[in-house]
């Protein structure tokens, strides 16, 4: 080695410690950005409503809008990250989120907002590709630490957001709300511009068209389904039929993918026993939090003339959020520590314990308001090292070059199950609503929480299946014939 190349080495080395350095805040910066301004219709659905002069249904469109084309995004995103272009691909789709954002503040009617609110909700795509560079570009051990943040931080987005948006209506308008999500888009594109790498080379990724479609259908009336809560109870064969035409479509979309040489998700990889699991856990464990969260902001905002209920308005109310928020991050920072004693999926489940115990607390003891952010507190923290132990245990098997695709579709789950959770919630609160009342019975928030117990109890032994599944792969000799040892399931696809 030359003197020149001797002093290049450290000065390149340094190079590399400082874009690192830059890079992991911009990439928890717009996975935070894309998750608060997509949750943006929660606090603004009234405001929406009494604006544009529509109805509370039509106004929580606003909402489901955001969440159908996030989940429709996330896989083609995910496609397009595993290749040569991923750059190109959030800039992209960061820009898409900006005029979006631009559509939201203009004085345009209301079918315009739907567009303007399905453009913001396509950037809940990016969180899969910031996990994905994240993975290529750092050391292994920061670059793990760096995904389980990037997880927890799309997750309390809504917590920060949620405040803010409601403040911003409360004294601005609607307008200026939807104002705050054009300013923080605008910084988190420039922000992609200046810091987001490459992708390394010899990758390669096509877009299966055909199937994208066919997801986008299946998604729909899944979403669709979840949100029209009246529909099951007003046109119980049109709403199953619709549901049946979902599995269908959704069953096609398998068989598609299964059959194509370039699918959205690789199929196979997902059948693998630690995958499947994860995404089993998420989708029931995911059902389960965003009920609880649904139930306690619900609760808080609920007036005295009911017979319960604290009557805050949607600003105070957001400030609810803040343990939430709070607990979730630091759980989300302690999460990669504990992970070196303990493995990944039982993480889920003493996780998935901890925000039974949230549901456990809402249901006992909600007279007074600290008890209510206690419970908001256990759940935040436990939803936060939820989020960030579930990429160890899929990335456990996944090869890097598809970290994008398998991360999005595990973030389909996620927002497949928070809607279910939030259709659950109105059912069981619409069932304990006598007729002629317009808030439901105190006694039907204590059965909603008793649902949610069983949904966690559900997601911990989901988990705990998966940790011994894994025991015995680490540990061949004590393993029943036919389960794999370490090496032969190690790594999908090899």
């Amino acid at each position: 080695m030359t003197a020149a190349q001797a002093h290049d080495q450290p000065m390149s080395a340094a190079l590399i410690r400082s874009e690192a350095r830059l890079l992991v805040p911009a990439l928890m910066f717009i996975a935070l950005v894309v998750a608060a301004v997509a949750s943006l219709g929660t606090p603004l659905i009234t405001s929406v409503a009494t604006t544009f002069h529509v109805s509370l249904d039509s106004a929580q469109w606003t909402l489901t809008i955001a969440l159908l084309s996030g989940a429709v995004a996330t896989p083609v995103l995910g496609r397009l990250g595993t290749g040569p272009h991923r750059r190109a691909t959030i800039l992209g789709t960061l820009a898409v989120v900006v005029v979006g954002s631009a559509l939201t503040v203009l004085p345009l009617p209301f079918a315009w907002l739907l567009v303007g609110r399905a453009a913001q909700g396509v950037g809940l795509g990016l969180t899969a590709l910031m996990m994905g560079v994240a993975r290529d570009h750092l050391p292994e051990e920061r670059g793990a630490a760096t995904i389980a943040l990037i997880s927890v931080v799309s997750i309390i987005g809504a917590g920060i957001g949620y405040p803010l948006a409601a403040l911003l209506a409360e004294f601005g308008g609607l307008r200026a709300a939807y104002g705050l999500g054009l300013l923080v888009t605008a910084v988190a594109f420039v922000t992609a511009w200046r810091s987001m790498p490459a992708a390394p080379e010899g990758r390669s990724a096509h877009v299966n068209v055909a199937g994208a479609l066919v997801l986008a259908g299946g998604l729909l009336l899944v979403l669709f389904l979840a949100g029209e809560r009246s529909l099951w109870s007003r046109h119980l064969a049109v709403a199953v039929t619709l549901a049946v035409s979902a599995v269908l479509l959704l069953c096609l979309w398998t068989v598609s993918e299964l059959r194509t040489k370039t699918p959205l998700v690789d199929v196979r990889a997902v059948r693998h026993p630690a995958v499947a699991g994860a995404n089993i856990a998420m989708f029931v464990g995911g059902s389960g939090m965003y009920l609880l969260l649904t139930l306690i902001t619900r609760y808080a905002q609920t007036p005295h003339s009911a017979g319960y209920g604290f009557g805050l308005t949607t600003f105070v109310a957001g400030l609810v959020l803040i343990p939430f928020s709070v607990l979730g991050f630091v759980a989300g920072k302690l999460t990669p520590r504990v992970r070196e004693r303990i493995d990944g999926p039982l993480l889920l489940a003493g996780s998935a314990a901890i925000v039974g115990g949230g549901f456990v607390l809402f249901a006992t003891a909600r007279s007074n308001l600290a008890e209510l952010l206690a419970a908001m507190g256990v759940l935040g923290f436990g939803v936060g090292s939820f989020s960030a132990a579930m990429p160890g245990v899929i990335l456990a098997v996944t090869p890097e070059s598809e970290t994008s695709s398998a991360m999005s579709l595990n973030y389909v789950v996620r927002s497949v199950g928070y809607s279910l959770g939030s259709a659950i919630g109105g059912l069981v609160l619409a069932a304990g609503t006598a007729t002629g009342r317009l808030f439901p019975n105190d006694d039907a928030y204590t059965t909603a929480a008793l649902v949610g117990v069983a949904a966690m109890a559900i997601t911990t032994m989901a988990s705990l299946t998966l940790a011994r599944r894994r025991s015995l792969e680490i540990n061949p000799i004590t393993a029943p014939v036919g389960v794999p040892g370490p090496g032969r399931s190690s790594r999908t696809g090899s």
